[in-house]
């Protein structure tokens, strides 16, 4: 070709793989597009600052580094190729590559070759491995010998491969002489330092913009220093060490509590940080509501005139949440999200409620609801398949409680628990004016046509809840945040709302724990439980027919499968084998984050299987008549008010 070099079948290497492509060397750079379409990579000559061949298995390895510290290893060239590219490379960009070779003895003993911000290790005088910093999303230091390095989700191969290099460890004696420490410092510490202020090259190496000391974090959990660069947000803390790229962030939240000193901001990742074997989608931090600071950017006034005019000030003086989020917005280009119309009867932005069993506020934000702080849960709007209003499940005396289902699209359910009953109205309002299904509303429109499903009030009821936290802290209830949060699993969908948006009414939710229950039917006078008995005794038959419980009709049509039920069906067997011993709820982990990682195409037979059976459902139904339709709403059945 006459600008250059085309090749069909060249590799992008990464720590999750390898994924083929097609590969164009011209005049102006290297320009690589994944096979089928997706990622691709652009390098522009300017931007070179090294180039390398390597002989592997069956091919040749060209290795690019760039500028910004990244470096690219392109597999699958002949030996005929190397000739012709090193001279092109030479001719045009005035780069001779150099020679590497690759060690095979598979030893890993050997010495550490930091360079620019890439990690070399050696084997001798041969290469094992190789790694950029850049890719570093944070450093431990375990024991004294021990480093480990954790690793962002590689955005080349890793993000859509089943196995990823996400972490590596290494061992340095105290007789190391590479790094020579002292007493207080051992040679581990040294290369620990080291890695971390080589690290920073590759997303910028500049100083902090501005820095918020001893923040309360509650996923992942810590109090760390967080640091606001120009192309990257890290977390410092005294165990744990994250570097965010500003490209992962995909929008903030600014979720005021109401009645409490504290405001939530969440900033919402794709891809999400990683500590352990625990994805973090969502970095949930929390200020003092009323802590003012006065902050003057480190910045050149060149910079902030042109790249960041109309999106940053040279000093900020305000309540920390607000400068926080409007530096980190000007920063990374986020959108903010910040409490809508909604409002609770305290005046609130959210909802006291639990999930899990923990114990929360739900937010119902413009288009999404948002549960936080544990487990953070993010739900669309455009996700939901429907709601629906619910007895209080732990039934008995909690008069003052309702639950509420919403149901995703995927049949994904999330149960909110110990809502209080006078929220009712204005989330049925809120609820209504966004057009969502309601489930258990029937032909009837009004807001009144659930409340038979709903306990009646009573005066004399107890927060179970509320008796419990006394009962375990000796009468006195806590305002403080827990800090022990470990998160499980986001349960949230995507990271994409667009809002202006909703907030908390402040202190924690009640439980339905099975022991909250117990304590709640010990009355505190004698007089009053031998009338709670005589009632219960009276109203006996009416007490039985509550609890009677459904009958399904076996007549009924099965109701039609999701697409990811199809490919759950499919590919439970292949986790279960693949990873033996495996727990019921961690196959269904699996199998999500799975599908979550699918193409389009790889989605396609599922989801004509979904469309199938949705069809096989539609037809029989229309057909369908329900022998129940008519039982009392008393019975627990759905309203048939009209």
């Amino acid at each position: 070709m006459a600008d250059g070099h085309l090749f069909n079948n060249i590799s992008l290497g990464g720590r999750g793989g390898t994924n083929p492509g097609q590969l164009r060397v011209h005049s102006g750079g290297i320009l690589w597009k994944k096979q089928g379409g997706g990622k691709a990579v652009e390098v522009d000559k300017s931007d070179l600052v090294g180039l390398s061949w390597m002989k592997v298995p069956r091919s040749n390895q060209l290795g690019v580094r760039i500028k910004d510290g990244l470096f690219y290893k392109f597999t699958g060239f002949r030996d005929q190729d190397v000739t012709s590219l090193s001279a092109f490379f030479q001719t045009t960009c005035g780069i001779t590559p150099e020679e590497k070779q690759l060690s095979v003895s598979g030893k890993n003993w050997g010495e550490v070759d930091l360079n620019g911000n890439n990690l070399t290790f050696l084997v001798g005088s041969k290469q094992a491995f190789e790694v950029s910093l850049a890719d570093v999303a944070q450093t431990q230091l375990q024991g004294k010998n021990d480093v480990m390095l954790e690793f962002h989700v590689d955005d080349t191969t890793g993000a859509n491969e089943k196995d990823s290099l996400m972490e590596i460890s290494f061992h340095i004696p105290n007789s190391n002489m590479q790094f020579v420490g002292d007493e207080n410092r051992p040679p581990a510490q040294v290369f620990r330092d080291k890695i971390m202020s080589m690290a920073d090259v590759g997303a910028g190496g500049e100083e902090s913009v501005v820095t918020f000391e001893g923040i309360a974090i509650l996923t992942p959990r810590g109090r760390y220093n967080v640091e606001l660069h120009l192309s990257f947000l890290r977390l410092q803390g005294q165990a744990n060490d994250f570097k965010i790229q500003y490209s992962s962030v995909v929008r903030l939240f600014l979720l005021p509590k109401s009645n409490q000193p504290f405001t939530f901001v969440v900033v919402t990742l794709d891809p999400p940080i990683r500590k352990g074997q625990t994805l973090y989608p969502h970095i949930v931090l929390q200020f003092e509501t009323d802590y003012v600071v006065d902050s003057t950017l480190s910045m050149s006034e060149d910079l902030l005139r042109t790249k960041y005019k109309d999106k940053l000030e040279p000093t900020y003086k305000g309540l920390i949440h607000e400068v926080f989020t409007m530096v980190l917005r000007g920063l990374s280009g986020a959108k903010v999200t910040r409490p809508g119309k909604f409002r609770s009867c305290q005046d609130g932005y959210a909802v006291k409620s639990s999930l899990k069993a923990e114990d929360g506020v739900l937010y119902p934000l413009e288009k999404s609801f948002f549960f936080l702080p544990k487990p953070p849960t993010l739900i669309l709007h455009e996700e939901i398949d429907y709601l629906e209003f619910q007895r209080h499940s732990a039934g008995g005396s909690n008069m003052h409680y309702f639950d509420l289902l919403i149901r995703l699209k995927t049949e994904q359910e999330h149960l909110f628990r110990n809502i209080q009953r006078n929220e009712y109205h204005s989330l049925f309002d809120f609820i209504s004016s966004k057009g969502l299904k309601i489930m258990n509303l029937g032909e009837a429109q009004s807001r009144d046509a659930i409340l038979p499903v709903l306990p009646e009030d009573d005066d004399d009821a107890v927060d179970p809840h509320l008796e419990r936290i006394k009962n375990e802290a000796g009468g006195d209830e806590s305002d403080e945040e827990d800090e022990d949060f470990v998160i499980d699993k986001d349960d949230g969908g995507s990271p994409t709302d667009d809002s202006g948006e909703g907030e908390s009414d402040g202190s924690d939710g009640g439980d339905e724990e099975v022991p909250a229950k117990k304590k709640v039917k010990k009355e505190p006078s004698a007089s009053k439980s031998s009338v709670s008995r005589k009632k219960a005794k009276d109203g006996n038959d009416d007490v039985k027919k509550k609890k009677q419980k459904k009958k399904k009709d076996p007549n009924a049509p099965k109701r039609a499968v999701s697409a990811f039920m199809f490919f759950s069906q499919a590919e439970r067997e292949n986790v279960k084998k693949n990873i033996p011993g495996i727990s019921f709820t961690e196959v269904g982990k699996v199998l999500g984050e799975r599908w979550n990682k699918m193409s389009a195409e790889e989605k396609a037979p599922y989801e004509a299987k979904a469309r199938a059976d949705k069809k096989r459902y539609s037809d029989e139904i229309s057909g369908y008549k329900n022998p129940q339709a008519a039982v009392n709403i008393d019975s627990g059945n759905e309203s048939d008010t009209a």
